[in-house]
Protein backbone atom coordinates (compact mmCIF):
# COMPACT_ATOMS: atom_id res chain seq x y z
CA UNK A 1 0.00 0.00 0.00
CA UNK A 2 1.82 3.22 -1.01
CA UNK A 3 0.08 5.19 2.24
CA UNK A 4 2.28 7.95 1.90
CA UNK A 5 0.53 9.08 -0.94
CA UNK A 6 -2.56 9.08 0.08
CA UNK A 7 -1.71 10.90 3.19
CA UNK A 8 -0.03 13.51 1.51
CA UNK A 9 -3.16 14.31 -0.85
CA UNK A 10 -5.98 13.59 1.86
CA UNK A 11 -6.59 17.01 3.43
CA UNK A 12 -9.09 17.80 6.36
CA UNK A 13 -11.37 18.92 3.65
CA UNK A 14 -10.94 15.82 1.77
CA UNK A 15 -11.53 13.54 4.70
CA UNK A 16 -14.50 15.61 5.86
CA UNK A 17 -16.09 14.83 2.50
CA UNK A 18 -15.22 11.59 2.18
CA UNK A 19 -16.98 11.07 5.65
CA UNK A 20 -20.49 13.05 4.22
CA UNK A 21 -19.89 10.39 1.16
CA UNK A 22 -19.62 7.17 3.24
CA UNK A 23 -16.17 6.48 2.38
CA UNK A 24 -14.08 7.55 4.94
CA UNK A 25 -14.08 4.77 6.87
CA UNK A 26 -12.54 2.38 3.74
CA UNK A 27 -9.76 5.34 3.47
CA UNK A 28 -8.63 5.29 7.03
CA UNK A 29 -7.78 1.97 7.06
CA UNK A 30 -5.94 2.69 3.99
CA UNK A 31 -4.06 5.47 6.01
CA UNK A 32 -2.97 3.09 9.05
CA UNK A 33 0.23 1.67 9.49
CA UNK A 34 3.57 2.80 8.25
CA UNK A 35 5.84 6.03 9.62
CA UNK A 36 5.03 8.64 7.00
CA UNK A 37 8.25 7.86 5.03
CA UNK A 38 8.20 8.21 1.00
CA UNK A 39 6.73 5.16 -0.76
CA UNK A 40 9.39 3.29 -2.02
CA UNK A 41 9.43 2.57 -5.76
CA UNK A 42 10.04 -1.22 -6.35
CA UNK A 43 11.02 -3.82 -9.37
CA UNK A 44 7.56 -3.56 -10.44
CA UNK A 45 7.55 0.14 -10.80
CA UNK A 46 10.88 -0.17 -12.31
CA UNK A 47 9.32 -2.18 -14.83
CA UNK A 48 6.82 -0.28 -15.61
CA UNK A 49 9.00 2.91 -15.94
CA UNK A 50 11.18 1.29 -18.47
CA UNK A 51 8.33 0.64 -20.83
CA UNK A 52 7.33 3.83 -20.70
CA UNK A 53 7.20 6.45 -23.88
CA UNK A 54 5.46 9.46 -22.61
CA UNK A 55 4.17 10.92 -19.07
CA UNK A 56 2.06 13.72 -17.91
CA UNK A 57 4.04 15.96 -15.30
CA UNK A 58 1.98 18.83 -13.52
CA UNK A 59 3.16 22.04 -11.75
CA UNK A 60 2.09 25.13 -10.75
CA UNK A 61 2.72 28.65 -12.03
CA UNK A 62 4.23 31.39 -9.28
CA UNK A 63 0.17 32.56 -9.84
CA UNK A 64 -1.43 29.52 -8.15
CA UNK A 65 -2.23 27.70 -12.06
CA UNK A 66 -1.98 24.52 -12.57
CA UNK A 67 -0.08 23.20 -15.56
CA UNK A 68 0.16 19.91 -16.93
CA UNK A 69 2.50 19.25 -19.81
CA UNK A 70 3.10 16.17 -22.10
CA UNK A 71 7.05 14.54 -22.30
CA UNK A 72 7.47 11.93 -24.42
CA UNK A 73 11.16 10.10 -25.71
CA UNK A 74 12.25 6.71 -25.92
CA UNK A 75 10.92 3.82 -24.15
CA UNK A 76 12.16 4.48 -20.66
CA UNK A 77 13.57 7.52 -21.32
CA UNK A 78 11.81 8.06 -17.26
CA UNK A 79 14.50 6.13 -15.34
CA UNK A 80 14.35 5.26 -11.75
CA UNK A 81 17.59 5.91 -10.13
CA UNK A 82 18.63 5.01 -6.30
CA UNK A 83 17.61 6.73 -3.50
CA UNK A 84 14.14 6.39 -4.66
CA UNK A 85 14.47 9.29 -7.28
CA UNK A 86 13.11 9.23 -11.16
CA UNK A 87 14.87 11.61 -13.86
CA UNK A 88 14.75 12.14 -17.75
CA UNK A 89 16.93 14.04 -19.93
CA UNK A 90 15.42 17.66 -21.03
CA UNK A 91 16.39 18.09 -24.97
CA UNK A 92 15.41 21.55 -26.73
CA UNK A 93 11.94 21.81 -28.00
CA UNK A 94 9.23 24.07 -27.22
CA UNK A 95 10.37 27.45 -26.29
CA UNK A 96 7.76 28.57 -23.21
CA UNK A 97 9.95 27.10 -21.00
CA UNK A 98 6.57 26.90 -18.53
CA UNK A 99 7.65 23.77 -16.58
CA UNK A 100 10.88 24.56 -16.26
CA UNK A 101 10.06 28.01 -14.52
CA UNK A 102 7.25 26.56 -12.35
CA UNK A 103 10.06 24.08 -10.79
CA UNK A 104 12.02 27.77 -9.87
CA UNK A 105 9.42 28.35 -7.41
CA UNK A 106 7.82 25.47 -6.37
CA UNK A 107 9.05 21.93 -6.16
CA UNK A 108 6.40 19.69 -6.17
CA UNK A 109 5.03 17.82 -8.81
CA UNK A 110 2.75 15.51 -10.04
CA UNK A 111 3.47 12.87 -12.90
CA UNK A 112 0.78 10.66 -14.03
CA UNK A 113 1.94 7.68 -16.27
CA UNK A 114 -0.33 5.18 -18.68
CA UNK A 115 -0.19 2.16 -19.89
CA UNK A 116 -3.65 1.97 -22.07
CA UNK A 117 -3.29 -1.76 -23.91
CA UNK A 118 -2.92 -3.36 -20.10
CA UNK A 119 -4.79 -0.44 -18.86
CA UNK A 120 -3.18 0.48 -15.97
CA UNK A 121 -2.08 3.81 -14.87
CA UNK A 122 1.08 4.99 -12.20
CA UNK A 123 0.70 8.52 -10.49
CA UNK A 124 3.48 9.63 -8.56
CA UNK A 125 3.94 12.44 -6.14
CA UNK A 126 7.80 14.07 -5.82
CA UNK A 127 9.82 17.17 -5.24
CA UNK A 128 11.81 18.19 -8.57
CA UNK A 129 14.88 19.74 -8.85
CA UNK A 130 16.22 20.82 -12.03
CA UNK A 131 20.55 19.71 -12.87
CA UNK A 132 22.50 21.42 -15.37
CA UNK A 133 24.38 18.50 -17.70
CA UNK A 134 27.93 19.57 -17.08
CA UNK A 135 26.84 19.45 -13.00
CA UNK A 136 26.80 15.80 -13.17
CA UNK A 137 28.24 13.97 -16.20
CA UNK A 138 27.20 9.88 -14.87
CA UNK A 139 24.26 10.95 -13.83
CA UNK A 140 23.75 12.73 -17.81
CA UNK A 141 25.36 9.20 -18.72
CA UNK A 142 23.00 6.80 -17.71
CA UNK A 143 19.86 8.93 -19.34
CA UNK A 144 21.26 9.41 -22.43
CA UNK A 145 20.46 6.90 -24.96
CA UNK A 146 23.54 5.40 -27.82
CA UNK A 147 20.71 7.07 -30.72
CA UNK A 148 20.03 10.61 -28.99
CA UNK A 149 21.86 12.58 -31.27
CA UNK A 150 20.18 16.42 -29.35
CA UNK A 151 22.29 18.28 -26.94
CA UNK A 152 20.89 17.70 -23.59
CA UNK A 153 19.60 21.55 -22.36
CA UNK A 154 18.61 19.95 -18.74
CA UNK A 155 18.23 17.47 -16.29
CA UNK A 156 14.91 16.60 -14.10
CA UNK A 157 15.50 14.61 -10.83
CA UNK A 158 12.29 13.98 -8.51
CA UNK A 159 12.90 12.55 -5.36
CA UNK A 160 9.22 10.72 -5.40
CA UNK A 161 7.47 11.08 -2.19
CA UNK A 162 4.51 9.03 -3.02
CA UNK A 163 2.95 6.88 -5.33
CA UNK A 164 -0.02 5.03 -6.21
CA UNK A 165 -1.74 2.64 -8.45
CA UNK A 166 -5.18 3.20 -10.27
CA UNK A 167 -7.70 0.58 -11.25
CA UNK A 168 -8.44 0.05 -14.78
CA UNK A 169 -12.10 1.38 -14.93
CA UNK A 170 -12.50 3.88 -17.72
CA UNK A 171 -9.03 3.29 -19.90
CA UNK A 172 -9.87 2.61 -22.84
CA UNK A 173 -7.66 0.41 -24.72
CA UNK A 174 -5.01 2.38 -27.07
CA UNK A 175 -2.77 0.86 -29.19
CA UNK A 176 0.42 1.78 -31.21
CA UNK A 177 1.23 0.91 -34.67
CA UNK A 178 4.40 -1.56 -33.44
CA UNK A 179 1.91 -2.74 -31.25
CA UNK A 180 -1.26 -3.59 -33.24
CA UNK A 181 1.75 -4.81 -36.14
CA UNK A 182 3.11 -7.24 -33.42
CA UNK A 183 -0.34 -8.48 -32.64
CA UNK A 184 -1.39 -8.96 -36.30
CA UNK A 185 2.09 -10.16 -37.67
CA UNK A 186 1.05 -13.86 -37.19
CA UNK A 187 -2.17 -13.52 -38.79
CA UNK A 188 -0.99 -11.45 -41.89
CA UNK A 189 2.11 -14.10 -42.34
CA UNK A 190 -0.48 -16.74 -42.27
CA UNK A 191 -2.57 -15.04 -44.53
CA UNK A 192 0.11 -14.59 -47.14
CA UNK A 193 1.09 -17.88 -46.72
CA UNK A 194 -2.68 -19.45 -47.84
CA UNK A 195 -2.61 -16.96 -50.74
CA UNK A 196 0.31 -17.91 -52.34
CA UNK A 197 -0.81 -21.89 -52.10
CA UNK A 198 -3.75 -21.00 -53.39
CA UNK A 199 -2.26 -19.11 -56.30
CA UNK A 200 0.63 -22.70 -56.46
CA UNK A 201 -2.52 -24.92 -56.83
CA UNK A 202 -4.64 -22.69 -59.60
CA UNK A 203 -0.61 -22.37 -61.78
CA UNK A 204 -0.35 -26.37 -61.25
CA UNK A 205 -4.65 -27.17 -62.68
CA UNK A 206 -3.88 -24.67 -65.38
CA UNK A 207 -0.85 -26.53 -66.46
CA UNK A 208 -2.68 -29.78 -66.74
CA UNK A 209 -4.14 -30.37 -70.50
CA UNK A 210 -7.87 -32.35 -70.17
CA UNK A 211 -7.26 -35.26 -72.31
CA UNK A 212 -9.60 -35.46 -76.19
CA UNK A 213 -12.37 -37.23 -76.07
CA UNK A 214 -13.52 -39.92 -78.63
Amino acid sequence: MAQNYIRTLFTDAARALQQQAGSRGTYARMEEGGDGSPDLLGKKEAMFLAARDSFYIASVTADGWPYVQHRGGSAGFLKLLDGNRVAFADYPGNKQYISTSNLQAEPRVSLFLMDYPNRRRLKILGKANIVEPDEDPALLASLISPEDTAVVERIYVIEVIGFDWNCPQYITPRFTEAEIAAAVGPLTAELEQLRSEVVQLRTAEASVKPERGE
